[in-house]
């Protein structure tokens, strides 16, 4: 069933750097996505890459609905993006937010098609190919096993504000911690 990790915020270093590749397809590494399932349900997310649970290995899993409501889940190792060309591309302005900044929501254009190649946790090779929630969630994903958060891709004025408000609901939760 898997080992709920706690969820590492905004600031962490782990968030910020790019993930090593998974090199090894073994049973630490099923563990590994084993914890990831159970913790991004824990915590009622629809993605969770590996750095969020402190671990700098490119894996994130996902269990989200695609645009027509269909749900989709599973496991992407060593994932690579593709993304529609510009000129074919439709965004989505959605808002976007993430475990790794509880709370905080944002509207940010992505492009509504995405797929990422990569492997399952076997080793054997996958492409997911996703509209709506889960384009957003693969790129969303992806991002973080660069070394990126959503709010990095926000304008600075916004992403302030975000940040902002997050640092906020965690005075307000320190403060009631100590009544």
């Amino acid at each position: 069933m898997g080992e709920v990790r706690p969820i590492v915020h905004v600031g962490d270093p782990v968030l910020h750097h790019p993930c090593e590749p998974v090199t090894r397809f073994d049973d630490a590494l099923a563990a590994l996505v084993e914890d990831m399932f159970a913790s991004m349900y824990a915590a009622e997310g629809v993605g969770l890459a590996a750095n969020q649970i402190g671990v700098a290995l490119r894996v994130f899993v996902y269990d989200c609905p695609d645009e027509d409501g269909e749900h989709h889940k599973g496991v992407v190792v060593n994932p690579t993006l593709e993304l529609p060309e510009v000129g074919e591309r439709h965004l989505d302005a959605s808002d976007e937010g993430c475990l790794s900044v509880p709370g905080q929501y944002a509207p940010l254009p992505r492009p509504d098609h995405a797929t990422v190649h990569g492997f399952d946790a076997a080793g054997e090779p996958v492409t997911v190919e996703g509209t709506g929630l889960l384009a957003r969630c693969l790129q969303h994903e992806t991002d973080h096993l660069d070394g990126y958060l959503y709010i990095d891709r926000l304008p600075a004025k916004r992403r302030k504000r975000v940040l902002a408000a997050y640092e906020e609901s965690r005075s307000t939760i320190a403060d009631k911690a100590s009544l």
